[in-house]
């Protein structure tokens, strides 16, 4: 009975996973997932209306026996405005980190300086500090990005549970739909796209012509990483298509979440670096590295700076190797703002292509707080988010300039992406999540507190 039914359906399955591939290679879409998106907006805009409605009328209810508490109510998503997005403290940048030239050494005077000591000199310092312990610039980073409205994966975003049975139900119907139908599918074809990396690489690593070999292997790249995003149901926008990454060089762009590979592959073959993985990730790292000039390094070479400065010249020397895709925050920020770029790659050389990549958080949070959610968590809520939507903005080239330093260089180009995406251009190490403010950062302040206090 069971070999009767398998039977019947592996036809159909294998039509399925034929279509899926057909359509990944010549990179088209019937439109399934546009329409899915469009209706979920009407579904958030009805919802949105119902809730706003439901808080008039407890509003209205309430007003008479506690106008305070009702007035804090219906300010209430107004007030929760998302803290992430817009600094809601304008504070002096007293703190903050600023490159540094070596100081001159000054010569040894006998003479010792006057210090003057005036108790207003410290209230900078104090007010930064207590601006600081009500919402500092750097942990608000690493927390899901709150939103506006609700988005019906969670119960409420409200100080109730219940707000309609109409809500409800929806909410009731989209939860069976995204666990029970969407789910399994998700991980059906996600699975398939890693088999079929698996399978074509190792193939594709067999022809011995390189040409025939690179251009295989430049198709099972994409078709892979559209399969894998097609899994999330995503939906992805390009803009200035003109500006794509046409040879080899560094593609560098904002990094919310290890989906960014995936969403940006879909449009165009890059070599990755990074470390050696295990478990789901290391299985497509080494299917990828069969048939394509990827860098991956072990947990002890990545910290050597010399080593990766120098596959990485070797890589770009080559104009045949497709450009190198490059994350420089070294970490995941939660799509509100970027942070700190790490000089690595702006001192190899070579052509820089700048690209802006922003989620639309309605549909999923795609951020990845890796401190607090391991991979397989992560992909989880993925598979269980509504949809993955995304514009992606390719930004003009651009060449380091004369007499300007890698750190000036990183400056200037993270300042164009934060611009284009509309996000925060934050001065801070992202790698603050995990550890504490460097030392010389300290001893900045410092120095810069002791000149204050110098008698003039």
């Amino acid at each position: 009975m069971i070999f009767e039914i398998l039977n019947i359906l592996w036809i159909p399955f294998a039509g399925f996973i034929s279509f899926l591939i057909f359509i990944s290679a010549i990179n088209k879409s019937i439109g399934v997932r546009r329409a899915y998106v469009n209706l979920l907006l009407r579904i958030f805009e009805y919802g949105r209306v119902s809730i706003e409605t439901a808080s008039k009328e407890h509003q209205q209810n309430n007003f008479k026996t506690d106008d305070k508490h009702s007035e804090e109510f219906v300010d209430n998503a107004d007030s929760k405005e998302s803290t992430n997005g817009t600094t809601l403290i304008t504070r002096d940048a007293v703190l903050l980190p600023q490159p540094q030239e070596p100081a001159p050494e000054k010569p040894v005077s006998s003479k010792k300086e006057e210090i003057v000591f005036d108790f207003e000199k410290c209230l900078d310092y104090l007010k930064s500090g207590v601006e600081s312990i009500i919402e500092d610039d750097v942990t608000s980073r690493f927390e899901a990005e709150e939103l506006k409205s609700w988005n019906m994966l969670t119960r409420t975003n409200r100080h109730h549970e219940f707000i309609s049975w109409k809500i409800t139900l929806i909410w009731m119907v989209g939860f069976l739909i995204r666990y029970v139908f969407l789910m399994p599918l998700r991980v059906l074809v996600c699975f398939v796209g890693v088999l079929f990396a698996v399978l074509t690489n190792s193939i594709v690593a067999l022809i011995p012509n390189r040409f025939l070999r690179l251009l295989l292997a430049d198709l099972s790249f994409k078709i892979t990483f559209r399969l894998i995003a097609s899994s999330l149901s995503s939906l992805i926008k390009f803009h200035n298509k003109q500006y794509r990454p046409t040879r080899s060089g560094f593609c560098v762009a904002n990094h919310t979440s290890p989906l960014d590979v995936a969403i940006l592959s879909t449009d165009r073959t890059f070599s990755l670096i990074g470390q050696r993985h295990g478990g789901f990730l290391g299985v497509l790292q080494r299917a990828l590295a069969r048939a394509s000039p990827h860098i991956w390094f072990e947990r002890g070479e990545a910290k050597d700076r010399h080593l990766v400065a120098e596959r990485l010249k070797q890589h770009v020397s080559d104009p045949n190797n497709p450009p190198i895709l490059i994350f420089p925050e070294g970490t995941c920020i939660n799509n509100t703002s970027v942070m700190q770029f790490k000089k690595g790659s702006f001192e190899v050389g070579g052509v820089i292509y700048p690209v802006a990549i922003k989620y639309d958080p309605r549909f999923g949070d795609a951020f990845w707080n890796s401190a607090k959610y391991s991979m397989m968590q992560y992909l989880y809520m993925m598979m269980t988010s509504w949809a993955i939507v995304c514009d992606v903005w390719y930004l003009p080239p651009m060449y380091r300039q004369d007499g300007e330093s890698a750190i000036d260089f990183a400056n200037r180009v993270k300042g164009v992406i934060a611009k284009q995406g509309g996000l925060i251009d934050l001065v801070w190490d992202g790698q603050l999540k995990r550890m504490k403010p460097k030392k010389e950062w300290k001893e900045i302040q410092q120095v810069e507190f002791a000149n204050r206090l110098k008698a003039e």
